[in-house]
């Protein structure tokens, strides 16, 4: 059983944001609750069918890296007290996306290939390859969308259009790599590149925390490390952990989230497929064997597990 949408009213509940991924419930003006479901997003659209496990893997990665990371930056986590829910603390957003990149890879070598040399504002050098390093890892942030696309942004557009102070922004900026930096040794010690990543923040009072997920598959994109220079110098696809094996299965069967186009259909065969892979990335990245969670009335278990947390909290 996948865990495709949720509708708890748990205690002390004042408000529910649906995600494309999360459902996030707002617990008076303090707390969230946020519920990783199993949906899976591509080109910024849900595909029709869940993913068994996924939101397990998501929640338990970010959990995993959130403790990892919190001597470089502060965060939102309290507590994970179900396989599938993160409580934290509530921040106000920043309505911005601080992609990393330290590979042409993805949606930056679709903007190279199509002949763009100029990303969010950072010039790349000509004569790159898919998949190639970058000289220094670059900044190339989103906006954040509440629907539809995403959109690229410049750090000056950023500024100017007021949806982050100058100050703040600086910070993001430090933290952003510094996090890149923790990122890159941790793949390292698995036998892994951390290729890019996006990263988001809050304002807790007057302190910037990073919110939401870190270092997942859905926010992440990984190489083994292993063979990567010889495929490089072979010309040769790299072996990838990370969520672009589905977009690549999209893009192959016509559909890159456009107007007019269709999702094909997902095969029970194929979501097998999706969630193998997961849970493949939950334990190279982690180090950690996955214990798949019990699914048969997942709802129940999530409501139990979520409102003895949050009586703890009270």
């Amino acid at each position: 059983m996948a865990l495709a949408n949720t509708d708890f009213s748990f205690p002390g509940q004042t408000r529910l944001y649906r995600g494309k991924v999360r459902d996030v419930y707002h617990i008076g003006n303090r707390y969230l609750v946020m519920v990783a479901s199993d949906r899976i997003s591509a080109f910024d659209v849900v595909l029709p069918r869940a993913i068994p496990f996924k939101g397990q893997v998501l929640n338990q990665t970010a959990a995993h890296f959130l403790r990892a990371t919190a001597d470089v930056v502060p965060n939102w986590l309290i507590d994970t007290p179900d396989p599938n829910v993160a409580i934290g603390y509530a921040a106000q957003p920043f309505p911005v996306e601080m992609v990393i990149r330290g590979y042409l890879a993805g949606h930056a070598w679709r903007e190279y290939k199509a002949g763009k040399r100029l990303l969010c504002g950072v010039s790349l050098p000509e004569g790159l390859r898919e998949n190639d390093r970058l000289p220094v890892p670059i900044i190339t942030p989103s906006t954040k969308a509440q629907e539809g696309h995403d959109e690229d942004i410049t750090r000056d557009e950023i500024l100017q259009r007021g949806l982050v102070a100058e100050a703040h922004y600086i910070q993001l900026e430090n933290y952003t790599r510094a996090l890149f930096e923790r990122g890159t040794q941790m793949a390292a010690e698995k036998g892994l590149i951390l290729v890019d990543t996006k990263y988001e923040f809050g304002l807790l009072g007057e302190q910037v925390v990073l919110i939401d997920e870190v270092h997942t598959p859905d926010s992440s994109r990984y190489f083994y490390a292993a063979g990567y220079e010889e495929r490089q110098a072979a010309g040769e696809p790299q072996k990838q952990l990370s969520k672009e094996f589905v977009r690549q299965w999209l893009i192959e069967n016509g559909f890159q989230g456009k107007e007019g186009q269709s999702v094909p259909e997902m095969s029970d065969a194929w979501l097998h497929t999706i969630s193998n892979r997961y849970i493949e990335l939950y334990e190279a990245i982690t180090g950690k064997v996955f214990e798949k969670a019990d699914t048969e009335n997942i709802e129940s278990r999530v409501l139990a597990n979520v409102s003895a947390a949050l009586a703890k909290l009270a």
